[in-house]
């Protein structure tokens, strides 16, 4: 699968911009400010429906207007027109081939996508929610059956903590539904995740050695669910005193996460920053090769950033990995002579977008 163009209007800090793109390798390069992310932005909306870095779709729109539009076409089986636009009362309506849908879920998996940016180092650093979404957002363009068991989970979660915190009382025959209702959502979930990890595992530890080959270290990834201790069933009858007390429920896969280690210590607490970007190389990588193998079109890898706080071995090895894939490329960096003597050496020619 390849992107061959992109047309952007009132996005961010583009008011009517369009590109043509052409081979494997697109580096895009230029100041620091100039709308390098935003183009890779602009190509993970329109593959996943949402911005990677903005939960609400309003702030994407370019400052006084009143909404935007993004348009791409992708040549997968066929050449396919795929376009987002926002109006002014806020509607949001996407298509492919002119053809809208009814659900923006129907979408996700249609066109394949990684994105990797400085700021993901958040995955090893940060709070349990973060790697649930790394989870969510490969797994989701995997199995539509998964996309659709975890909005249902989350909007039942939603409606059980709201009758938590009803201040006039616990119904315990709706209590008992939403519970049932959890159960049911979760064991997809569950299995998937479960499943998954253990690809993950296995490739990142493959990919993270290759990219830091002068290492010898024992890095694990574990995943980690209440419900390793029983079914959710189960857990919320013997958590309901807590969960009413809590207003808020406290088990359930929404609780889930990764663990990762390095020689048997919390990874984030020892690795140094090298290791960090190499592990989290090594994840984003694991996720495209995944679904490499699970789709018949190729992903496409958006790489923003890629030499930051790299240092040059690790950097080489990324450019050498790169070279090798058969899928689609965007890089962003500053400086382009960094990037066209990194490819020289792997015998490679990228098309060059200047801003």
């Amino acid at each position: 699968m390849k992107v061959q163009s992109l047309s952007l209007y009132h996005f961010k800090n583009y008011i009517q911009s369009e590109f043509k793109f052409d081979g494997n390798i697109v580096c895009i390069v230029g100041k620091n400010g100039s709308g390098k992310t935003t183009i890779l932005d602009a190509i993970y909306f329109l593959c996943f429906t949402k911005s990677y870095f903005i939960n609400n779709d309003s702030m994407c729109i370019s400052a006084n207007q009143k909404g935007m539009m993004l348009k791409a076409h992708f040549l997968k089986d066929s050449l396919h027109e795929v376009q987002c636009t926002i109006r002014e009362n806020g509607k949001k309506e996407f298509s492919k081939d002119k053809i809208l849908y009814t659900h923006l879920s129907k979408h996700i998996g249609e066109f394949s996508v990684v994105m990797v940016t400085p700021d993901d180092t958040q995955l090893i650093t940060e709070t349990s929610e973060i790697r649930r979404k790394y989870l969510d957002v490969l797994i989701s363009q995997l199995d539509s059956n998964y996309m659709n068991s975890l909005i249902s989970y989350n909007k039942i979660l939603q409606q059980r903590n709201a009758l938590l915190k009803n201040n006039q009382g616990v119904d315990y025959h709706l209590l008992d539904y939403y519970d049932e209702q959890l159960a049911s959502f979760s064991v997809l979930i569950f299995e998937m995740r479960k499943k998954i990890t253990l690809m993950i595992a296995d490739k990142t530890m493959k990919i993270y050695h290759f990219l830091s080959p002068e290492l010898e270290e024992e890095i694990q990834i574990q995943y980690s669910s209440p419900l390793m201790n029983g079914n959710l069933t189960q857990l919320l009858k013997a958590s309901r005193q807590k969960d009413i007390i809590t207003q808020r429920s406290n088990v359930g896969i929404h609780k889930d996460d990764l663990i990762f280690t390095l020689h048997g210590m919390p990874l984030k607490n020892v690795a140094s920053q090298g290791q960090r970007k190499s592990f989290l190389y090594g994840l984003k990588f694991a996720q495209y090769e995944i679904l490499l193998e699970s789709n018949l079109f190729y992903p496409v890898l958006l790489l923003d950033d890629v030499f930051e706080k790299l240092d040059y071995l690790r950097g080489e090895k990324i450019i050498e990995y790169i070279s090798k894939q058969t899928s689609q490329v965007f890089i962003t960096d500053t400086h382009k002579e960094r990037l066209e003597n990194a490819f020289i050496k792997v015998n490679q020619r990228p098309f060059f977008i200047e801003l």
